[in-house]
């Protein structure tokens, strides 16, 4: 059994997590980490998890984490992450990285949107963990960039596009989240009477994940491209829909779209091509995006939907272990 460790296990991303890998067969958590304040036994701290494991949350002891663990999942918030990776990476430790610390690749560009970046070395080895894309770059990585949701949801959505340079312009895209997007951390706008029956964009124009989303589709492209990005969050607690809207290089049929995106899907398990738009309950608490390619006009409009805790983190995290050490792809995920 693999042996494996989460860093921040006390968060969201950190207890889909371990719900994850109590079912997976070839992976164990030996071990447990969060803030003092935040430790205790896991079923203590967790109720969910009463009569199904019997962990404890510890602070952090490297000493203790590299006799315990081959892969460390990092779930720690971004620009707090590259102050522990290089230490897990020296220990001859692989690691799977949930914060932006190692998606963006130009360092000047991260900084405008974060802070300043002090591990450039390890960046340069990082490997973008978008499962269905950069499969064959991720096996033998050590160090996985897992992507981020929102860009998760833009780029399965938009990809076949892309790789068959059918689009140009700038993408717009609008997506809606669930409450859970903004972390456990309580804030005003996400009070309950607040959230409760209510809708509003953020980050309006100024969004983080707009240059990832940006450096990915032009990377998959093979050439530049702008993204519009806008999100937008809704008072329900998992998932992200997002809608894609393209200008077509030239005249194409709803039925060569919908052909297009099925062929290169064909493939892929957690991928799902729907012949309706998708329906944010049918992927909640799953590691699947379903996509619904459509014509609009003399647009080309598609709509794609994920939990952005599984499929948009911990999921989308454990199928890049499961690649990265020769698993079932879908091991722990269904």
């Amino acid at each position: 059994m693999l042996p494996v460790a989460i860093i921040g296990a006390s968060g969201y991303t950190g207890t889909e997590a371990i719900e994850i890998l109590m079912r997976h067969p070839n992976a164990e958590i030996t071990y447990l980490t969060a803030l003092p304040e935040e430790c205790g036994n896991v079923a203590e701290v967790f109720p969910r998890f009463k009569g199904r494991c019997a962990l404890d949350i510890e602070p952090l002891d490297m000493n203790k984490l590299t006799k315990k663990a081959k892969v460390v999942l990092c779930c720690l918030p971004h620009k707090v992450s590259m102050g522990f990776v290089p230490k897990l990476l020296a220990a001859s430790l692989k690691v799977i990285d949930f914060s932006a610390d190692y998606r963006i690749k130009d360092i000047a560009v991260y900084e405008k949107y974060y802070q300043p970046h002090t591990d450039a070395e390890n960046l340069k080895h990082a490997v973008y963990g978008l499962c269905e894309l950069f499969r064959d770059n991720i096996k033998n990585a050590e160090l996985i960039a897992n992507p981020g949701c929102f860009p998760t949801s833009l780029i399965l959505g938009i990809a076949p596009l892309l790789k068959n340079k059918l689009i140009k312009g700038t993408i717009i895209i609008n997506s809606v989240t669930g409450a859970s997007g903004a972390g456990k951390n309580p804030s005003k706008s996400f009070h309950f009477p607040n959230m409760n029956e209510n809708f509003f964009p953020y980050g309006i124009g100024k969004h983080r994940h707009q240059p990832e989303m940006e450096q990915i589709a032009s990377e998959v492209a093979g050439s530049d491209f702008e993204v519009l990005f806008q999100p937008h969050v809704g008072p329900f607690d998992y998932g992200i829909m997002s809608t894609i809207y393209c200008e077509p290089k030239e005249k194409i049929t709803a039925e060569k779209i919908a052909e297009l995106y099925k062929s290169f899907y064909k493939d892929e398990h957690f991928v799902q091509v729907l012949n309706t738009a998708p329906i944010l309950k049918d992927i909640a608490k799953t590691n699947y995006c379903h996509i619904y390619p459509a014509l609009c006009k003399d647009k080309i409009v598609i709509f794609s939907a994920i939990d952005n805790l599984i499929k948009g983190a911990s999921g989308q995290a454990i199928q890049n272990m499961n690649i990265m050490y020769g698993f079932d792809e879908t091991a722990g995920l269904l």
